[in-house]
């Protein structure tokens, strides 16, 4: 991982003494002690305290309780939107994550610590048992180190990103605003840098019965309300290696079973899945605890249904999509989970039919992986790939982004990255099979669709949930 130089200093504790008052000599003709000290002296002496004082991370700041109590619907108990100052982040944060922890592989003192690691769960299946205990299998992870670092970095900054969105996520701010909001203090908490660190794709703030793939375009001035069902899903990347992870937002007390029943069955799925265990399996399990919910809507009852053709994923070095597809429902897919793989296990559930399709105006767009070389003829299309290739490669994007003062990365285009008059060539770019548009993905009018996910990867000895956090 190439990162810029950083101050990783650790500041060594330090006890400090409050001389209080100093010893004086008497005045007025008192008498003095018979050490020669004044009246007095011998109290003050004894009222000197020792006041340690709080450690410091390595940018120096020091390390806070949280005070700010989550209050979103669904969250864990005992979540705090300011979680992050325990790490010595400001709040608002601003610190590079990068300042505050180190790499497994960096030589520093004991006192700053490396970065969190994910929550463990074992391999399933009886051939896996071996696994936890094998030093075999530890030394093949000590070979993987920097890329654990990686994807705990990247997963870090997302906790910390969508810690502070939970604090000002709220009915009546305005999407764009919200997204704009999140997306630079992801940026800020990434340090970002082109392709090398920086946002892994556009927010996600899918609403009600849009499940996924929308966010707003320059001019939509769509405000959040109270009884919006909103899924908020968005990504963090260190050298290609995506952190992919989306929770719920509700404010109704009413679309509680809804929430739950989401967020147990994407449980159920990380739970399932494992070395060796086949795709079919965890969509079984995730259907399971998925349907057994139901949930109550203005006097009427709905069944919670897994929405069929969504599904989790692989992810790859720069490939979000990586090539397997993890299924939500009971399927034939006998395809195995290996050794090693990184996948986004992410479900959704609807009070509607249970099978999305693609609608409304397109904001998502991503460059093919395996895009086929295509003479373009269109000097504009050639200026807008050539943008896209160097801003953000095979990465997805979305049109706000473009049309930024800096075309979507300040460090590769300084404020001189401003797309006009593109959507001609974007739309020729995606007819030779360049782009690939993502259009919003919709369930029928009038029904509610929930998310939540997270990113884990398959270690020789275990599984690790890279972006739990206290939240969810």
């Amino acid at each position: 991982m190439t990162q810029e130089e950083d101050p990783k200093v650790a500041a060594a504790d330090e006890d400090v003494v409050d001389n209080g008052a100093e010893n004086e000599e008497a005045e007025g003709g008192e008498d003095l002690g018979a050490d020669g000290s004044a009246p007095g002296a011998a109290a003050a002496k004894k009222k000197k305290k020792k006041k340690k004082k709080k450690k410091k991370t390595a940018s120096g700041h020091t390390k806070g309780t949280p005070t700010q109590k989550a209050e979103g619907r669904m969250l864990t108990e005992g979540s705090f939107t300011d979680y992050y100052v325990t790490h010595g982040q400001t709040e608002p944060p601003s610190i590079p994550v990068v300042n505050l922890f180190r790499g497994d592989e960096e030589t520093t003192t004991s006192s700053v610590p490396p970065f969190p690691v994910g929550e463990i769960q074992p391999h399933p299946l009886e051939s896996n048992s071996h696994r936890i205990s094998s030093e075999e299998l530890r030394h093949n992870e000590r070979l993987e180190a920097n890329l654990y670092d990686k994807l705990r970095h990247a997963s870090e900054v997302h906790r910390q990103v969508r810690h502070y969105a939970q604090s000002f996520i709220k009915p009546g701010i305005k999407l764009v605003d919200m997204c704009e909001r999140l997306e630079e203090t992801n940026r800020k908490l990434v340090q970002e840098h082109g392709l090398e660190r920086g946002i892994g794709f556009p927010t996600g703030c899918s609403i009600n019965h849009v499940a996924a793939h929308y966010t707003p375009n320059v001019g939509d001035d769509t405000v959040l309300q109270y009884d919006d069902v909103m899924k908020v899903d968005f990504g963090t990347q260190i050298d290609g290696r995506i952190i992919d992870c989306a929770w719920t937002v509700a404010f109704n007390p009413k679309y509680d079973m809804l929430l739950e029943a989401v967020k147990e069955a994407t449980n159920a799925g990380i739970k399932a899945a494992g070395i060796d265990v086949r795709l079919c399996d965890v969509g079984e399990s995730v259907e399971e605890v998925m349907e057994s919910y139901e949930v109550e809507l203005d006097g009427k009852t709905y069944p919670v249904k897994c929405i069929r053709n969504l599904n989790g994923h692989s992810i790859g070095p720069y490939q979000i999509h990586a090539g397997k597809s993890v299924p939500i429902v009971k399927c034939d897919d006998q395809t195995k989970m290996e050794e090693g793989e990184i996948f986004a296990i992410e479900t959704f559930g609807t009070t509607g039919r249970g099978y999305i399709v693609e609608d409304l105006e397109c904001s998502h767009y991503m460059k093919n992986f395996n895009a086929p070389h295509v003479p373009l003829r269109l000097p504009r299309s050639k200026k807008l790939l050539g943008h896209i290739n160097k801003t953000f490669g095979t990465l997805a994007f979305c049109r706000r982004w473009l049309e930024r003062e800096d075309g979507g990365s300040f460090t590769v285009n300084g404020n001189k990255g401003k797309q006009e008059k593109y959507m001609g060539a974007l739309k020729n770019l995606c007819d030779v099979g360049i782009v690939q548009a993502y259009p919003p993905l919709v369930d029928v009018k009038g029904s509610y669709t929930a998310q939540y996910e997270h990113t884990l990867v398959l270690r020789p000895t275990c599984k690790e949930i890279l972006s739990r956090g206290d939240d969810f």
